[in-house]
C-alpha cells in the first residue's frame, strides 16, 4: 500500500463478507481496465479521461500522477491476480526512476511510493529503496525554513494541503537513514500545515500563503475549492489520509488528533446520506453531484485510522463508514463496467475551476480506489 511502512502497530480489522465480495469483483474490473490501457497506450501516463477516454490533448497543469499506474499494477500482483502484473509493474516503475531528482513538483510521494517503495517491499532489494530515499531528500529541498513549510509547485509562498500526502516520503527517507535533520523538516511541515491549514472544526483550506522572507502566515486560499474559506472535499481527504499516515510513521499523537478531527468532519458531512461528496462541502449548488476520488482516498484513510485509534466506538464508526463508501463505489453507477469507458472509477473531478477532468475518471481516484479495495480483501 502507499504507506505500508509504519512505526505504530494497529489493530486487525475484519470486514463484512459483502464488502469483501464487492471489493474482489471490483479489483477484477480494475485489472481489466488497466491491462487494456497498457495494451492500447503502452508507456503512456494519463491524468484524467475525456468522455471516458484516457488519451486526449487537454491540459495537465502539473505532472504528479505517473506513479499511480505502476502502483495499481503492483497491487494486482500483490493480491494474486497474476505473475505478469509484477513484470508490468517493474517496467512502469523504471519509467519514473529519474523522478527521484525532480525538483519541480511537490508530489514525489505520489510518484515513487506506489512504485519503487512497493518494489523494495516486495523483495526488490536495497537499491530500490535507495530510489525512494533520494526522492525524499529531493522533496526536502522544497523546505522554506522561515515559514517551516514545503512549498507547492505553484509558487514559493504557497503550501498546499496536498503535500500532506507526500511529506511521508521525507519522513520515510529520514527514518531509514537516521537523518534527524530531514525528519525535522517533515515534522515541521506537518505542524505548520496543522496550525494554518486545518481549521478548528476539522475542515481544511486547500492552500496557505506565507511571506517567503519572514515566514509569516498571511492567509488561506484555494485553487480548487468553492471559496477560500470553504472545504474542498479532496483536500479534506488528503489531510485525513496524510495525517493518519504520518502518525503511523512517527507515532506523534498530535498528528493522530488532527486526523481524527478531519475524519469526524468527513463523517458529519457524509454519514446518513450519500457517502460520496461533491467537489466542495460548502458549495450551495454544486456543478456536479459527486467527486468520487475524494471518497476513495477518504475511505482508505478511514480504514487506516480505524486500525490506529484506541477508542473502539470511533474505530467501528470509521470502519463502518469506509465499508459503506466502498460498497457505494463498487456499484455500477461508479464502477466503469462499460467497455467503452476506459477508467475504473467514474464521477471523479480533477479541476472544476479550470473545467478539466470534471465528472470523469482520474488516475489518482483509480489508484486510491484500488488501494482501498486491497485494504478490504487483504486486511
Amino acid at each position: 500500500m502507499y504507506w505500508s511502512s509504519r512505526r505504530v502497530d494497529g489493530r486487525q480489522l475484519t470486514f463484512d463478507p459483502a464488502t469483501r465480495t464487492a471489493a474482489t469483483l471490483a479489483l477484477d474490473v480494475a485489472a481489466g481496465k488497466v491491462a487494456d490501457l497498457a495494451d492500447r497506450h503502452p508507456d503512456y501516463f494519463p491524468l484524467y479521461t475525456d468522455h471516458g477516454q484516457w488519451e486526449h490533448g487537454k491540459e495537465s497543469w502539473t505532472n504528479w500522477c505517473e506513479g499511480f499506474l505502476g502502483g495499481q499494477m503492483w497491487i494486482f500482483y500483490e493480491v494474486g491476480l497474476g505473475e505478469e502484473w509484477r513484470t508490468r509493474a517493474e517496467h512502469y516503475s523504471r519509467l519514473v526512476e529519474a523522478r527521484q531528482h525532480d525538483r519541480d513538483v511537490h508530489d514525489l510521494g505520489f510518484v515513487l511510493c506506489p512504485t519503487w517503495k512497493k518494489w523494495s517491499e516486495l523483495g526488490g532489494g536495497d537499491d530500490k529503496k535507495q530510489i525512494v530515499i533520494q526522492g525524499g531528500r529531493t522533496m526536502g529541498l522544497r523546505f522554506n525554513r522561515a515559514g517551516r513549510y514545503l512549498r507547492s509547485f505553484l509558487a514559493p509562498d504557497s503550501n498546499f494541503i496536498d503535500i500532506m500526502m507526500n511529506v511521508g516520503i521525507i519522513a520515510y527517507a529520514a527514518l531509514e537513514t537516521g537523518d534527524d535533520e530531514l525528519l525535522a523538516i517533515a515534522q515541521a511541515h506537518c505542524d505548520t500545515t496543522r496550525k494554518y491549514l486545518v481549521r478548528g472544526d476539522g475542515s481544511v483550506s486547500h492552500e496557505g500563503i506565507f511571506d517567503i522572507d519572514t515566514g509569516q502566515f498571511l492567509r488561506q486560499t484555494t485553487q480548487q475549492g468553492w471559496r477560500d474559506d470553504s472545504s474542498w472535499a479532496r483536500g479534506l481527504a488528503w489531510s485525513l489520509y496524510g495525517f493518519t499516515s504520518m502518525y503511523a510513521l512517527t507515532g506523534q499523537p498530535h498528528l493522530l488528533a488532527t486526523a481524527v478531527a478531519n475524519a469526524d468532519y468527513w463523517l458529519e458531512h457524509t454519514a446518513g446520506s450519500d457517502p460520496v461528496p461533491p467537489n466542495d462541502f460548502d458549495e450551495p449548488a454544486p456543478i456536479r453531484r459527486w467527486e468520487s476520488s475524494a471518497a476513495a482516498c477518504a475511505a482508505g484513510g478511514l480504514i487506516m485510522l480505524a486500525s490506529l485509534v484506541d477508542d473502539d466506538h470511533r474505530s467501528q464508526r470509521y470502519q463502518a463508514h469506509a465499508e459503506t463508501t466502498v460498497q457505494r463505489l463498487c456499484q455500477a453507477e461508479f464502477l466503469g463496467v462499460e467497455p467503452e469507458w476506459e477508467g475504473v472509477l467514474k464521477h471523479g473531478s480533477y479541476h472544476e475551476q479550470k473545467s478539466l477532468g470534471v465528472d470523469e475518471s482520474v488516475m489518482w481516484g483509480d489508484y486510491f480506489f484500488v488501494e482501498t479495495l486491497q485494504r478490504v480483501v487483504q486486511p
